[in-house]
């Protein structure tokens, strides 16, 4: 099966994206779709044969979480990654389970891909193969010591086999709600039944699924945006513990104050011990260049749209409509590509996206009939005071940090405001092409 990346004659980088840095916004909406599908996962080879689950673990074998740091050489690598790894002297065994991976010769692969519906399967390797890459990356690798007991272990394992079976093999992901680390949580989970005590399980934090996320994006603006502009109300939906372990660094922190209540009516902690495989240095991390941060390119785009809307308006006394057929055609594009969105994908993080507001699919092509040559007064006004409307909304509604949900609409809603106003010379503004 071929994967994304290759470790068998080629680097094995984690989810095989290639974006590194954004300079444009359209370039952040266009591996909105790819970050969306494999944010949480490393795509290694399955070099691994399968044991038959019957197989009955030493009692030497022992469990434990790999908790992968987050990297800076592409956005795939942002979220840092999760696995399970088995290390069984007495049989020889030592194997990570990893959730990720998917085959590009899929037949339909790129509708499903665009709806969320690609399936990933899970590989399983050695991580001595792939210790070398997250060491060259400074991604730190820590190792938590599973104090399972012997028949949780084997149940773990037993599990994990099945899921490695090639007709279980694949599942189907979503972004917050099934991925690379919610897995491997639910697996624990699952092996250790009512004996496990997670006390933040219930605990709010006080933070949505976007606010988590965002926390891994803020030194990658444009990325942040383009995600930020795709995911709808599901993504603000106030987390709880369990819910914040769909990252790995949060499904690390919580386990490690887990309890586990065993069998002779003793509470001990479920992570035994912890070590540091890997520490990452702390570097200076390269920001982006001040003139190209989103809100001031934006802010800069505002300030020139309201120079010219005004200069042209008061000055010459005319309202420009192939300017705003060119700006809200664009708008409009951006709205069937987010509508579009919300429509394919199988996980519903793209629904009920307030974005939409301001950025309306019909723009495309109302505009050319509310700046055609015909155009009357009224229907003008209809459609540019129905628009400044939904832009008021879409300020008040959408979530995206930083000043894009202001700034933006506010430049749409300048240009809503020059049409609906009287010409200073005429009886009505001169539209020109």
């Amino acid at each position: 099966m071929k994967t994304m990346s290759n470790w068998v004659g080629a680097r094995g980088k984690e989810h095989g994206a290639k974006g590194k840095g954004c300079g444009a916004w359209g370039k952040g909406l266009f591996v909105l779709l790819f970050i969306l599908h494999s944010s949480f996962f490393t795509t290694h080879s399955s070099v691994a044969q399968s044991i038959p689950v019957s197989q009955t673990l030493s009692p030497a074998a022992r469990m434990s979480l790999i908790t992968y740091g987050p990297g800076d050489d592409d956005i795939s690598s942002v979220f840092g990654h999760t696995e399970i790894r088995l290390v069984d002297p007495a049989l020889g065994i030592d194997r990570d389970y990893s959730y990720g991976g998917f085959d590009y010769s899929a037949d339909g692969f790129i509708l499903k891909f665009l709806r969320g519906t690609l399936p990933y399967h899970v590989a399983v390797y050695n991580i001595y193969q792939v210790m070398y890459y997250y060491q060259q990356t400074n991604r730190s690798i820590r190792e938590q010591s599973l104090n399972l007991s012997p028949a949780q272990r084997q149940r773990l394992f037993a599990a994990l086999e099945k899921n490695y079976l090639p007709e279980n093999r694949e599942y189907r992901y979503k972004f917050y709600y099934d991925n690379c680390s919610t897995r491997p949580r639910d697996m624990i989970v699952d092996a250790c039944g009512d004996s496990l005590t997670i006390p933040s399980r219930s605990r709010m934090t006080g933070k949505s699924y976007r606010d988590l996320m965002n926390e891994y994006l803020n030194e990658r603006p444009w990325y942040q945006l383009g995600m930020n502009l795709a995911i709808g109300q599901p993504a603000d939906e106030q987390t709880d513990g369990w819910r914040a372990m769909y990252l790995p660094n949060e499904l690390h922190d919580q386990l490690a104050r887990a309890t586990l209540l065993q069998a002779n009516g003793q509470t001990v902690p479920l992570v035994q011990s912890e070590q540091t495989i890997f520490a990452a240095q702390k570097l200076f991390r390269q920001q982006v260049p001040f003139f190209f941060d989103p809100d001031v390119v934006f802010t800069i785009l505002g300030i020139i749209v309201a120079l010219f809307t005004i200069r042209r308006y008061m000055v010459a006394g005319k309202v420009d409509r192939w300017f705003d057929r060119f700006l809200f055609g664009i708008v409009g594009f951006l709205g069937w590509f987010l509508f579009v969105l919300w429509m394919i994908r199988d996980d519903g993080v793209t629904g009920w996206n307030p974005t939409l507001l301001y950025s309306m699919p019909l723009h495309l092509p109302l505009i050319f009939w509310a700046t055609s040559s015909k155009v009357t007064a009224r229907r003008r006004t209809l459609y540019f005071g129905l628009t400044s409307v939904l832009i008021l909304l879409g300020i008040f509604l959408s979530n995206i940090p930083g000043g894009f949900d202001v700034v933006f609409p506010l430049t749409l809603l300048i240009r809503c405001i020059v049409n609906m106003q009287p010409n200073r010379r005429v009886q009505t503004p001169a539209l020109i092409d």
